[in-house]
């Protein structure tokens, strides 16, 4: 299994402006707009660089406090939910990041509500040029995050990571059991040295080839392969396996097994529960690939793995089926 490159690996970036979160409100952003905040891109420092407020600095930062008080940004996530861990990134910010921040969290409608705020993360440390990790226990469906920099200063990033919890009840027929806004999420994988596995169940196609699960050229026996939890366990009835924009670099063959895993239980690659759902297939170029009739019915799963051979790029997969009674 692949390293994982920080401690909530395995969670959703809940804070990606792809899946409509957005800075809402800050009440200071004189050196960096707020928006910098959530960007895609990882912070950048460009030596030389000055517009009309000073040094250009990739992040939201305030200006200098002189008066009582702190400066915050409210943030309203594009889909509820629940918050496992945070990154407050100070990259690039050294003599000017905050010494202190906390995060408190709210449900509401509100695009900047006035209350109902409640701490999720109390004051604590920052150091400078680096990520600051934190775990978060708060097992609530959130919709809006507020994060206090005390007393000024600034942030390149904010990463919040989570799951997404659904009400299944109001989704009847057939859905993408895999999707993210289904609550669907990639676990583990074998590699992802070229592009994330959390990119196979995003909206909407790939953008472009940077926009898939991509794995480094094997160079010895096996094959890659990826793990993935549905949102609610159900039956898959439909496939769809799509290789946008992997044109020299696609896999030669997929094929999918399923299984159904209890709450807390371990999902091993290597489990014996393992049963096969889509036979080893041919895979071409920058296409969609839709299997239906190929599928076994295995009855209720509520996991999935795909194996690629020997490797290469898948931009998006499609888990069609009904979300069966727990």
């Amino acid at each position: 299994m692949t390293t994982k490159p920080h401690p909530f690996h395995e969670w959703i970036q809940l804070e990606q402006p792809r899946l409509g979160t957005r800075v809402s409100y800050a009440t200071d952003e004189f050196f960096g707009a707020k928006e910098r905040l959530i960007q895609a891109q990882e912070p950048v420092f460009i030596d030389g660089k000055y517009d009309q407020h000073g040094k250009w600095m990739d992040g939201w930062e305030s200006r200098r406090k002189r008066s009582p008080g702190n400066d915050h940004c409210i943030i309203r996530l594009g889909v509820p939910g629940v918050v496992h861990g945070v990154n407050i990134n100070t990259r690039f910010f050294t003599g000017n990041y905050p010494p202190q921040a906390s995060l408190q969290a709210c449900i509401s409608e509100d695009e900047v509500p006035n209350g109902g705020w409640f701490e999720i993360l109390p004051k604590t440390d920052l150091r400078g040029d680096a990520n600051n990790f934190h775990a978060i226990d708060a097992d609530t469906v959130l919709t809006h995050l507020r994060l206090d920099i005390f007393p000024d200063g600034g942030v390149a990033r904010l990463r919040i990571y989570g799951e997404v919890r659904p009400d299944f009840s109001k989704l009847a027929g057939v859905i993408d059991l895999f999707a993210l806004e289904h609550g669907g999420r990639s676990l583990a994988c074998s590699d992802e040295h070229y592009g994330s596995m959390h990119n196979l169940n995003i909206a909407g196609r790939g953008i472009n080839m940077g926009d898939g699960w991509e794995t480094a050229r094997r160079r010895g026996p096996g094959n890659d392969w990826v793990i993935l939890a549905l949102g609610h366990a159900g039956r898959i009835e439909k496939v769809e396996v799509d290789t946008a924009h992997f044109k020299g670099n696609y896999p030669d063959r997929v094929a999918l097994h399923a299984a159904r895993f209890g709450a807390g239980e371990a999902v091993a690659v290597d489990s014996a529960r393992w049963q096969l759902l889509l036979p080893e297939s041919k895979l071409a170029m920058d296409m969609q690939h839709f299997y239906e009739s190929e599928l076994q019915d295995l009855g209720t799963v509520s996991h999935v793995r795909m194996s690629i051979f020997p490797d290469g790029g898948i931009s998006r997969l499609r888990l069609y089926g009904r979300a069966t009674e727990e």
